[in-house]
């Protein structure tokens, strides 16, 4: 059983039209889940509705904390990727886990978002990796504390 973790991000971001300008709302994981064909292994947890800018150390101690009182060996979070890499690094402390941070860099209800790839990936990688803090972005898979995000290439990268 993956365990999923929910904690708002570019993935679960809408547009409002009146306000011109984006805020974070109901997750699409379960949508996003069903269009990948994933139906059942999961249990589903939402923690909170935050841009990763807004997270804060309290914020990532609650992370740890749901980390921590799952039952679940593998656990799946999403998570905005401005502030993914603190995320990721902040959970280095757990351990007989296996861990994977991912998120979206355009919102899942974008026609053309990451979001669907990226969850398969994500799934892919958490059920294959060995115990350890891990973030999956785009095709690529890196330990806590041996990436960051490159903002001008809209990627994360190698430190």
């Amino acid at each position: 059983m993956i365990a999923i973790l929910t904690t708002g991000g570019t993935i679960d971001k809408v547009y409002f039209d009146a306000n011109s300008d984006f805020e974070i709302g109901d997750s699409l994981l379960p949508e996003l889940l069903s269009e990948a064909n994933i139906h059942q292994g999961y249990s589903l947890r939402e923690l909170m509705r935050k841009d990763s800018l807004e997270l804060s150390d309290e914020d990532r101690d609650r992370i740890a904390e749901a980390v921590g009182e799952t039952g679940s060996e593998r656990i799946l979070i999403t998570h905005g990727t401005d502030t993914m890499t603190r995320t990721a690094e902040a959970l280095k402390g757990v351990t007989g886990k296996t861990i994977v941070l991912f998120g979206a860099m355009q919102p899942a209800r974008m026609r053309r978002s990451d979001a669907v790839f990226n969850l398969g990936f994500a799934w892919a990688a958490v059920s294959l990796l060995p115990e350890g803090i891990y973030i999956a972005m785009n095709g690529e898979v890196f330990e806590a504390g041996t990436v960051r995000k490159n903002l001008q290439a809209k990627r994360f990268e190698r430190t």
